[in-house]
């Protein structure tokens, strides 16, 4: 177990790793890749090349981190999602390709026990310097506050401007769809 948590992005490399390092003061190697969803569905979700790590150590510093600094502790729910993952998740057949950032490595869903999803997407919109997108996914009034995730999105140095998008995704209580809203809110008005 190594600490790389300083050491430059392009610096870092996946042969030179082990997955218990870190790669950020509180986040390891394998958590950038860990999902439950891959555990249970026997999905190899490794991390598949440098420029992935790369990209995935970047959203850990500062996305991650910051979250982490200001709020309790927590587990990303995904950071990396490989095809196969991505397909699982959103039901999609064999050959489908996702152009969620997810899958360059640059995404990462979040949930903090005890603070509200909007609450929690509303203080990283508010506090961290950059972001491309943060969306308030999933939020379902009738299951409370908590329901859902927040997943925010940074684009690795060099790959393009940060657009600082915000959206969230909400249940309509009258007819039961998934609402897409620019802006953060967890409920219809």
């Amino acid at each position: 177990m190594t600490n790389r948590s300083r050491a430059r992005l392009d610096n870092l490399r996946l042969a030179d790793l082990d997955p218990q390092d870190q790669i950020a003061p509180n986040f390891r190697v394998y958590e950038l890749s860990r999902c439950e969803v891959a555990a249970r569905l026997d999905i190899d979700n490794r991390l598949p090349n440098d420029q992935v790590l790369r990209a995935a150590a970047h959203l850990a510093r500062e996305v991650m981190q910051p979250i982490r600094n200001a709020h309790e502790r927590y587990s990303p729910i995904s950071v990396y999602r490989c095809q196969e993952l991505e397909r699982a998740i959103k039901r999609r057949p064999p050959g489908w390709v996702s152009v969620s950032p997810h899958t360059g490595g640059w995404a990462c869903d979040l949930r903090i026990p005890g603070l509200s999803t909007l609450a929690l997407a509303q203080w990283a919109a508010a506090n961290l310097p950059d972001f491309d997108e943060i969306i308030c996914e999933r939020s379902d009034p009738i299951q409370g506050p908590s329901s859902g995730w927040v997943h925010i999105a940074l684009r690795p140095p060099g790959q393009g401007v940060n657009r600082k998008s915000l959206r969230s995704q909400v249940r309509d209580p009258r007819s039961g769809r998934w609402l897409l809203f620019q802006g953060l809110l967890d409920r219809l008005e």
